[in-house]
């Protein structure tokens, strides 16, 4: 029965955004299961209607497109980044063709990208995590600057700013860390080695450090199999991470664009659900015409 209700009143709220589009306005409603096989144009205004986890889902899959996030049931999400109600879609259309420094602005928030050598990459808004994708141990190699070691661990957590407002920031909690964490604009992550087991043949003094446009992250990894690394909670949007194989870690060149309302507090980040029943829908539209600017430097 909940979910029933749930799913209605996602159908009511995409209904009223879909309600607030101008008559003329070319749209596409595309679901989350077809996000990696839809190419999104660069002038694309894209309104994530849904809970806030669909959000990191579809900014992988962005190039700096201005988004909007839709919270069609306010009772079951936060609205962190989905923070805005169906009833307030066009005063947020009006904004983006006339932008003012009152009532929105934009965030451009920090993303991550894990790198294989061959090539492969997976773009994170909240983390990346680097491991073993049963509860085995990660075993692999560690580099950081001129310091390396070898681990035996339950993984490796790399967050954004985003990501340190809900599962790094537990982790931070948990093992005390003092360090300021990264906000979810600023130009720099972390990472953290979960549960590092110190033995004859591992060490543990490499557990938590920063990643900037000088500090990357490099790992090799030492196992036979089951070795992976995915983005944002989504295992089945994953990269083979096997003995051999080598990543870097980085702050990616791209960055969300998220409309918010301003001096909106930051909260914690919820965890994208799994399900297809009452599944959030990402519409993408051309982004309409800005007002042009007046006046001169």
């Amino acid at each position: 029965m909940e979910y029933r209700e749930a799913h209605e009143r996602l159908e009511v709220g995409l209904n009223e955004v879909i309600a607030s589009l101008p008559a003329d306005q070319r749209r596409t409603l595309v679901d989350r299961d077809q996000l990696d096989r839809f190419l999104f144009a660069p002038d694309d205004l894209v309104v994530v209607v849904g809970q806030d986890g669909l959000v990191p889902n579809a900014a992988k899959y962005l190039g700096g497109q201005l988004t909007i996030g839709i919270n069609p049931d306010p009772a079951r999400y936060d609205g962190v980044l989905c923070q805005h109600p169906p009833r307030l879609l066009r005063a947020l259309l009006e904004w983006v063709r006339a932008p003012t420094d009152r009532e929105f602005h934009v965030q451009k928030r920090t993303m991550l990208v894990a790198e294989r050598e061959d090539g492969q990459r997976l773009l994170s808004l909240n983390e990346l995590f680097i491991g073993h994708q049963t509860h085995q141990s990660a075993r692999y190699r560690l580099r950081v600057g001129k310091r390396e070691e070898r681990q035996s661990s339950s993984g490796i957590i790399c967050a954004t700013g985003t990501g340190c407002t809900g599962w790094a920031h537990s982790i931070a909690r948990q093992r005390r860390i003092e360090q300021d964490l990264p906000t979810p604009e600023a130009d720099r992550g972390v990472w953290f080695v979960r549960e590092p087991f110190p033995s004859v043949h591992t060490k543990v003094s490499l557990d938590f450090g920063p990643i900037s446009r000088a500090d990357q992250l490099e790992i090799v990894s030492e196992m036979a199999e089951g070795g992976v690394v995915f983005a944002d909670g989504i295992e089945a949007d994953r990269v083979e991470f096997a003995d051999g194989h080598s990543l870097r870690i980085r702050l990616a060149d791209q960055k969300l664009a998220l409309i918010v309302r301003k001096q909106q507090p930051v909260q914690r980040v919820a965890t994208p659900r799994r399900g297809r029943k009452g599944a959030p829908h990402i519409g993408a539209l051309p982004a309409p015409t800005r007002a042009p600017s007046t006046g001169g430097s």
